[in-house]
């Protein structure tokens, strides 16, 4: 049975720790849902009820486009090593871009060989 959770805890932030890919979904009200597999070490839990995804590969435009027009954003990771685990983050984003005043404030969370262009929330 699947429990829901208010916020994340030590244990649900370390287990999106130790994944090493993650599953990014978007979708407008018209149109198809863009999913796309995440790694890298570019995500990050801030807060118990917020976290950030360093975008860093890929274009990115599908999914900047449908977090700018609708918000609504999806993070599903699974444990494909261990205790068999599936933990979806439902919620809503955005985006920050390289000239926004918010990313220096987190481009410091994450390995300098990662060289992003935005950051979505």
């Amino acid at each position: 049975m699947a429990k829901q959770y208010t916020e994340l805890s030590d244990e649900l932030t370390n287990f999106i720790s130790d994944q090493k890919i993650y599953f990014v979904a978007t979708a407008m009200a018209e149109g198809h849902v863009n999913l796309s597999p995440k790694g890298m070490d570019s995500f990050r839990v801030i807060a118990p009820n917020r976290a950030l995804w360093l975008n860093v590969t890929g274009s990115g435009n599908e999914t900047a486009a449908h977090v700018q027009k609708d918000g609504r954003m999806t993070v599903m990771f699974c444990a494909f090593e261990g205790k068999p685990m599936i933990l979806r983050l439902y919620g809503t984003a955005k985006v920050y871009h390289h000239y926004d005043e918010e990313f220096a404030s987190f481009i410091d969370l994450f390995p300098v060989s990662l060289a992003p262009d935005k950051f979505l929330t």
